[in-house]
């Protein structure tokens, strides 16, 4: 059979995206819900699977009341891992999250209540990540100057695009409790993102997955590590249950970006392919699959984001 290069290389860019971890000191549980310990069984997982991740992102609620030992358990998670597999964690801020603490212990920084905005690099790839949330309150809000100051970093682009995490999702709650605590007075964020460089929006805050548009761009939300909502519940109602939890993986290619929704727990397996058996599937049917694109191939140029569906962002669950 002749060979056939596959429609897409590899990703240029991989982003673990984790959300709502909810810690508290002292590895308690949150009711009846052992958070930490489905973190932990992530980055079990994680290291299992012999994926490598650029970065480590969590958007935000990392810890419960904000507690300075419980970020501190979280960091004693995820730092080694993150040492071991070469990723960068890139922590956001949350509605339920301590600005003081939250610089203290996440970032080494001294402690402040002003807003938490920062800047990091992936070999090309911008994240952006900005504070929404209003201390004292769960609903979320971005200040004149934070907008300004998202405004100039947006003015220059970056050379694989922009990905903009955020705790509070700029799209519709389907649960109607959850209005109390949206983001607030979203059309100024929309005209500062309209005509940038921002490839993708991604955020936590609902404890379920789900994904949208806004400004033209897509909206990934994960879903929480901790506890859920049920979305079965009776119409109009709220109930939080121990089930479905999950994260996100992002995979970033030249003209599109995947969030796919990796449930966290275990299941009964239906079948299993080792990875050599796959490696011969693919030379037997002639398949290659391109490596990367290095940089001085890299296509990608905000203008194309016109050009682009804004249904090209999927979520696929697996389990």
């Amino acid at each position: 059979m002749p060979p056939r290069t596959a429609e897409y290389s590899r990703p240029s860019h991989v982003i673990l995206h984790l959300s709502d971890t909810h810690l508290l000191a002292d590895g308690q549980p949150f009711d009846r819900v052992d958070g930490e310990a489905r973190v932990r069984r992530v980055f079990d997982d994680l290291e299992r699977s012999g994926l490598r991740p650029d970065a480590i992102l969590f958007t935000g609620d990392l810890a419960e009341r904000g507690e300075p030992v419980a970020y501190g358990k979280l960091r004693s998670i995820v730092d080694p891992v993150a040492r071991r597999l070469g990723a960068q964690p890139i922590w956001v801020m949350g509605s339920h999250d301590d600005r003081a603490a939250f610089r203290t212990t996440m970032l080494g920084l001294s402690p402040s209540t002003d807003p938490i905005d920062r800047v990091h690099y992936l070999d090309g790839l911008r994240v952006i990540t900005i504070d929404t949330s209003v201390p004292g309150h769960r609903f979320g809000r971005l200040e004149a100057d934070q907008l300004d100051w998202l405004a100039d970093e947006l003015s220059t682009d970056a050379p694989h695009g922009t990905i903009l995490a955020m705790h509070h999702p700029p799209i519709p709650c389907i649960v109607d409790l959850a209005v109390t605590v949206e983001l607030r007075e979203q059309g100024a964020l929309a005209e500062v993102l309209k005509g940038t460089d921002v490839r993708s929006i991604v955020a936590g805050h609902l404890h379920y997955s789900t994904s949208g548009t806004f400004a033209g761009i897509p909206v990934s939300v994960a879903s929480a590590s901790c506890y859920t909502q049920d979305l079965a519940a009776a119409a109009g109602s709220v109930r939080l249950r121990d089930g479905a939890q999950a994260y996100n993986l992002i995979h970033v290619y030249d003209h599109t970006i995947l969030h796919t929704v990796v449930p966290i727990g275990d299941s009964t397996t239906v079948d299993f392919v080792p990875a050599e058996r796959v490696a011969q599937a693919l030379e037997l049917d002639g398949v290659v699959i391109p490596a990367a694109p290095s940089e001085d191939q890299w296509a990608f140029d905000s203008g194309d984001l016109d050009l682009v569906d804004e249904s090209v962002t999927w979520e696929l669950t697996w389990g």
